[in-house]
């Protein structure tokens, strides 16, 4: 299941005016196990939700006897409010697009996309003629599941708008991918439905591991807690920090991807949520890596007093990729013809 909500900080320009003025709002980070998706729903903490369930039956050679689709997207809503008063509008849910299943020795695929746009209008310019439009842009993802003769099930998101995030839960409830990007401007000079899945495009997904239960507290902690940090933007191919250089600055990923280098080499790629740069803030010493933007990013920089430093340090002790103990997660979509690996967790 993927869930797709509005992060804090993700609309630029003229587009953060209504949230600014309180009249819509930034959606709470969702929690990282979700057991009642009606609940959240119910409380207007995502805008869609699009939910991919199959079944198949194989034979003893593991041949694929049977299968089918269940499941579909549930549309989300938005809340506005206008001085003491409040409104909520339902999202407007585009069909669910089934691909014909695709099947293999031991296995079967199915890939589901689901989505939609909001009720309200949305005053935008388009890359297209008529280069306006009043109607919002549509927001989807493209979820890909896998079912094993063996009993294995694995997952993937293969495509999704540039806007909003998108975050991934398996069949258990809980989160295991995160969209590494949102664009606001590319989403909202979306020209039409036509440019989507259900016209004749899809977008691939820059696809990121969840980050630890630890640093999504210490993410909360950054952004909620006392003086909010600074938040810097940097183009795709700049260093955030250099090894070797002193630094006291923690930095939280809140957009696109990362790249890890240690002595030259590439030891991982993080996204949205990891926590980087803790090393030197802990030990007074000098960065122990080269942090660069392999896509435009989003940071918060804050200081050692923002977190506590006890889960800073368990953190610390957790990263240690300079001493072999890392892993680089994939960051790019995989092809659709063969079963998609579940990703292994990343932590920044």
């Amino acid at each position: 299941m993927s869930l797709s909500w509005i992060p804090s900080e993700a609309i630029r320009g003229f587009g953060k005016l209504p949230f600014s003025l309180g009249v819509s709002h930034y959606d709470e980070p969702l929690p990282a196990q979700v057991d009642d998706v009606e609940a959240l729903r119910r409380a207007d903490r995502f805008r869609f939700a699009n939910r991919l369930s199959a079944a198949a039956t194989f034979g003893d050679d593991g041949e694929v006897l049977a299968f089918r689709y269940t499941g579909g997207a549930v549309t989300g809503a938005t809340t506005v409010r206008l001085g003491g008063l409040g409104a909520t509008f339902a999202g407007v849910a585009m069909p669910d697009l089934r691909a014909e299943p695709v099947v293999g020795d031991g296995w079967v695929r199915f890939t589901q996309t689901g989505g939609g746009r909001t009720a309200l209008p949305l005053p935008r310019q388009t890359s297209r003629p008529p280069y306006f439009r009043l109607q919002s842009p549509v927001t989807w993802s493209t979820l890909s599941l896998t079912l094993f003769a063996d009993g294995r099930a694995e997952y993937d998101l293969v495509g999704a708008s540039a806007f909003p995030r998108h975050w991934v839960y398996d069949a258990d409830g809980h989160l295991v991918l995160k969209s590494g990007i949102t664009d606001w401007a590319r989403w909202t000079s979306q020209p039409s439905w036509r440019h989507t899945p259900w016209g004749d495009e899809d977008s691939p997904a820059l696809v990121v591991a969840a980050e630890t239960a630890l640093e999504r507290e210490l993410s909360h902690r950054i952004m909620r807690a006392g003086q909010r940090p600074q938040v810097d933007n940097l183009a795709a191919g700049t260093e955030l920090v250099r090894q070797g250089t002193p630094g006291d600055a923690l930095f939280l990923l809140l957009d696109g991807v990362l790249g890890v280098d240690v002595d030259g080499a590439r030891i991982a790629e993080v996204g949205p949520g990891a926590i980087v740069g803790e090393r030197s803030l802990l030990e007074g010493g000098l960065r122990t890596a080269t942090l660069t933007a392999l896509t435009a990013v989003r940071v918060a920089r804050a200081g050692r007093d923002a977190v506590d430093l006890a889960a800073l340090a368990e953190l610390a002790r957790g990263h240690r990729r300079e001493e072999g103990n890392g892993a680089s997660g994939g960051t790019g979509p995989r092809p659709a013809a063969i079963p998609a690996a579940r990703r292994e967790s990343v932590t920044a």
